[in-house]
Order: C-alpha cells, then structure tokens, then sequence
C-alpha cells in the first residue's frame, strides 16, 4: 500500500478518509474510560461535591494556533474550578500541555487515571 497526499496530509491509498488511528474518537465523542469517568462525575454531582461539569467544555488558549481541551471541566460545589484529563496512557505532549495550561490559569488541573480493581479500583489523581 502506497502513501498519497490528500487534503494536506498523507494517508495511505485505497482506505476510506474516516479510517482513524485506534484510540482516536471525534471531538465531543468519549471513550469508555472517559465515560466511565463521567459517571463517576454523576455520582459526585448526585452526592453534592460537584455542582457541574462538562465534557470538553472549556478550551484553554496556550499560544498562538496551540489550544488545549481537557476532557472535562468540572465546578465543586466549593465553586472552584478544575480541568480533568482523563487517561488511560500518557504521550509526552499531553502532559506539557496540561503543565503549560497549569502554569497560565487560575484553574486546578488534574490527571485522572482508573485503577485496576486487583488495586482497589476507583481514580488516581494526578495534580499539576
């Protein structure tokens, strides 16, 4: 299979341009982790700790042509406002871009990271 240029960016020939990178889900879509995170969100929200939350619905501006979205933002009932980012893998990237949004706003920013149920299951919370 050979690669060919296609609306500015190389894919390889004879697959469809919707075929994605395992992993990868269209903006707004989330995966069983986050998913996962999210009732777990509700559940918060259920027992008052948490007043609101959003999947990526707020997005950071960084520098010029660099954003960055966390997969939830989320508001105490406290009202403080902190950005979770929900991972099931760390890239090298995305853990400079939350050290970077981390370091330009007022904002608590957390990596949450599902534990395995052999180590007693619920979230670790990583905080930047």
């Amino acid at each position: 299979m050979s690669l060919t240029k296609a609306t500015g960016a190389y894919r390889r020939s004879g697959l469809p341009d919707n075929i994605r990178a395992l992993g990868r889900l269209k903006p707004g879509q989330m995966n069983k982790t986050e998913a996962a995170y999210c009732e777990h969100l509700e559940a918060e929200r259920n027992a008052g700790r948490v007043a609101w939350y959003a999947f990526e619905g707020i997005k950071y501006r960084l520098a010029d042509g660099t954003f960055y979205t966390p997969d939830f933002a989320v508001m105490l009932s406290s009202g403080q406002l902190e950005a979770h980012e929900v991972k099931g893998h760390w890239q090298d990237d995305a853990r400079v871009k939350i050290k970077v949004a981390a370091g330009m706003y007022p904002v608590r920013f957390c990596a949450v990271t599902k534990q395995a149920k052999k180590a007693g299951g619920g979230w670790a919370v990583e905080e930047f």
